[in-house]
């Protein structure tokens, strides 16, 4: 059996070496010719799988170890009897982490002593959406969720949902939804120019999402109007040839990488691996755990002398900092035009080892209830 897969798809051997030969392949450059030979197809977000890649193909199971479904044709693999699996939530709490470390550094930069005083809306309450809801209700903070689809479904009995203009009214305005082109709910520039002009000074907008759900062009001239607000983004239009006049001017720019840690891009494998071996009749044995290398941060201690939220601080941005990846995108968007692409997708390619803050045993001696609460809620382990 010839399974062939995105060379970025992490534990590859470990997790599908005893199910097929493996061929590994550029996911940005895949081409109907790579997979006309393939029993199975290994994909994450960069390849468009669809009638043009797979026809004529043998190919009769596609897995993308993403929790983004939007570059696969599912419609089209449906029709042609081609199994189909993704991996929903596999790096939600990487995402989350991501936007809890940028919004304690937001809250540093304004001078806000403590964070939870920082309302946060959050558009989309999915997989990732709905786990940063969770752990910031955890943390006390003041949170509102808008998620028309999810409201509509659930109605009365479900999660209590408020519209997209209270959610742009708070301080941090994060982004998690999926991007739909179609439908009464379609999400493609969803920020636009009304809504992105709505946005004002003291405010903060992340996109983790998709980048075509805001608009680019009318990002830009926003940011160059009086009291525009913060903007960190993570993912752009027109990856990965991003608009370099846009993340001059953004505080935070990451090449795509929110989800990125060794944990989530490891759960990604392990759930289309079990979802393969349920397709082919085979047993589902290996475990994601097992394959987790010994972190380099292994402990952290803290005595009573220490002050709560520049505690939470330390940890968090000992597990990650993304001012790093922002000083390192900076860096490859500076070479001439024709490299940036190129330059772009290496960053996501050749991305340091970035491990959960569960990964990180916090000692606390003599800290108060508070403190060891908010370490808990963080995700971090605890030794009292």
């Amino acid at each position: 059996m010839r399974i062939v897969a995105d060379e970025n798809i992490p534990l590859l051997d470990s997790f599908f070496g005893d199910i097929g030969e493996i061929d590994r392949v550029s996911g940005r450059a895949m081409s109907a010719a790579d997979v006309q030979n393939a029993d199975i197809l290994l994909v994450r977000s960069v390849t468009r799988v669809n009638q043009a890649l797979l026809e004529g193909s043998r190919v009769r199971f596609v897995g993308t170890c993403t929790i983004g479904t939007d570059h696969v044709d599912q419609q089209w693999l449906a029709s042609s009897g081609i199994a189909f699996a993704a991996a929903p939530g596999c790096n939600a709490n990487s995402v989350v982490e991501y936007v809890m470390s940028v919004i304690s550094l937001h809250a540093e930069r304004r001078g806000v002593a403590d964070w939870t005083k920082l309302s946060v809306g959050i558009v989309g309450a999915g997989n990732v959406g709905g786990e940063l809801a969770h752990k910031l209700e955890r943390l006390d903070f003041d949170v509102l969720c808008c998620d028309p689809p999810r409201a509509e479904r659930e109605g009365d009995d479900g999660q209590k949902f408020v519209s997209l203009e209270e959610v742009m009214a708070c301080d941090v305005v994060t982004l998690h939804t999926p991007l739909t082109r179609e439908g009464e709910h379609d999400t493609l520039h969803l920020f636009g120019p009304e809504r992105l002009s709505a946005l004002r000074e003291h405010q903060l907008l992340i996109n983790t999402s998709r980048g075509e759900v805001i608009d680019s062009s009318a990002l830009l001239a926003r940011l160059d109007e009086p009291n525009a607000p913060t903007v960190v983004l993570d993912v752009w239009e027109h990856e990965p040839r991003i608009h370099s006049e846009l993340l001059d001017r953004v505080w935070l720019a990451t090449p795509h990488i929110a989800g990125y840690s060794l944990e989530g891009k490891v759960q990604g494998s392990e759930m289309v691996y079990q979802a393969l071996s349920r397709c082919l009749g085979l047993p589902a044995r290996k475990k994601a755990g097992q394959f987790l290398p010994e972190p380099a941060l292994a402990k952290l201690s803290f005595t009573s002398a220490a002050e709560e939220m520049d505690s939470a601080n330390i940890a968090m941005r000992s597990c990650y900092d993304p001012r790093r990846d922002d000083a390192r995108m900076r860096l490859a968007m500076s070479l001439p035009a024709e490299e940036r692409g190129p330059a772009f997708d290496r960053l996501r390619r050749d991305y340091p080892v970035r491990r959960e803050f569960s990964s990180v045993k916090i000692q606390l001696k003599g800290t108060s209830k508070s403190m060891q609460d908010t370490f808990r809620a963080l995700g971090f382990k605890l030794k009292l």
